[in-house]
């Protein structure tokens, strides 16, 4: 989240006026992430989130996510719930951008996860995962393997700048993973971006889950091995199978998955990782004058892409 349009008193009184949550009070940017314009709004009924779709989204998938966010709430996955306007319509526009009003959702991001922050992970995204089942949308993975060589094709002259080598790094990885991405994986819909920043929890427990804007039909265990990437390794870099036993045994517990997906984890594992890399280096080397949020350093990935590559099966992730 950040924000990077602003929405004046006077357009924002307009906006509300097709819903019926009552008139502001307050509304406040939220600086954290890089994707869309996020406020949060305080009206005389209530607190809720104001997103303006910016960058990647693209507004003829944003029916995609605010139905399936609807869908999921349906089903008892605690989650935002877009909230509709008087004509029934969740999606308007505000200040020129593509604009949502989105329920507040209590709890709290944890920057230092424990190990039962990552089982309740892997807990929950089985349920995601289960949730969507029945879910009649489809959406594409727009980030997913084919799409990472054009993106870096927009970031190799300047990969270097980032660090020394890393053109010939990405090059050599983007060709291991052409041979050997594996195929015939559990498919269904993922959430695609469950870092620590988008999962709230109350104490030990998860609250809810936050920002499916990135959600799509891919395999299940790649949506796994994102969370084993941005949940089970220290801030020093360190890898902690520990957290990676827990956060799979969560999800096993609710979502078995066959053999052969578990299997695919280290070079599923390799390929998250150069995926935020080469969305960390485009944003490294494309940053938005104005921004309250600074793109993240591509680098952390880099480590965890060198630990995947080292990976020779399952077990090096504390898995049997």
């Amino acid at each position: 989240m950040a924000v990077y349009t602003e929405v004046s008193q006077e357009d924002l009184a307009i906006f509300l006026g097709q819903y019926d949550i009552g008139r502001a009070l307050s509304y406040k940017g939220i600086a954290e992430g890089v994707e869309n314009s996020n406020y949060l709004l305080q009206t005389d009924k209530g607190r809720y989130i104001l997103t303006l779709y910016e960058k990647r989204v693209e507004v003829k998938d944003l029916p995609f996510f605010l139905g399936f966010m609807d869908h999921l709430a349906q089903k008892n996955l605690k989650c935002p719930v877009p909230v509709h306007a008087r004509d029934g319509v969740a999606l308007k526009r505000l200040s020129g951008r593509p604009a949502a009003i989105i329920s507040f959702l209590d709890g709290m991001c944890i920057n230092r996860p424990n190990e039962k922050h990552c089982e309740q992970v892997g807990f929950n995204l089985a349920r995601l995962h289960m949730a969507g089942r029945d879910y009649t949308g489809v959406r594409a993975n727009n980030l997913g393997p084919d799409q990472w060589r054009p993106l870096f094709d927009q970031c190799a002259a300047r990969a270097d700048e980032v660090t020394p080598g890393l053109k010939q790094i990405i090059a050599e990885e983007l060709d291991y993973l052409t041979q050997n991405w594996p195929g015939g994986l559990s498919q269904g819909i993922i959430h695609a971006d469950l870092f620590p920043d988008n999962v709230f929890f109350i104490d030990d427990m998860c609250s809810g889950l936050i920002d499916f804007y990135f959600a799509c039909n891919d395999a299940l265990a790649y949506d796994l091995a994102i969370c084993i990437n941005a949940w089970c390794f220290e801030r020093s870099g360190e890898f902690n199978a520990t957290k990676a036993r827990k956060l799979t045994q969560g999800y096993m517990s609710q979502n078995p998955l066959p053999g052969k997906d578990i299997e695919a984890l280290p070079n599923l594992c390799r390929g998250a990782s150069l995926r935020f890399l080469l969305t960390r280096l485009y944003d490294w080397l494309n940053q938005v004058d104005g921004a309250l949020v600074k793109p993240k350093n591509p680098n952390e990935y880099l480590e965890r892409l060198r630990f995947h590559q080292k990976a020779s099966s399952s077990a090096s992730y504390g898995l049997s």
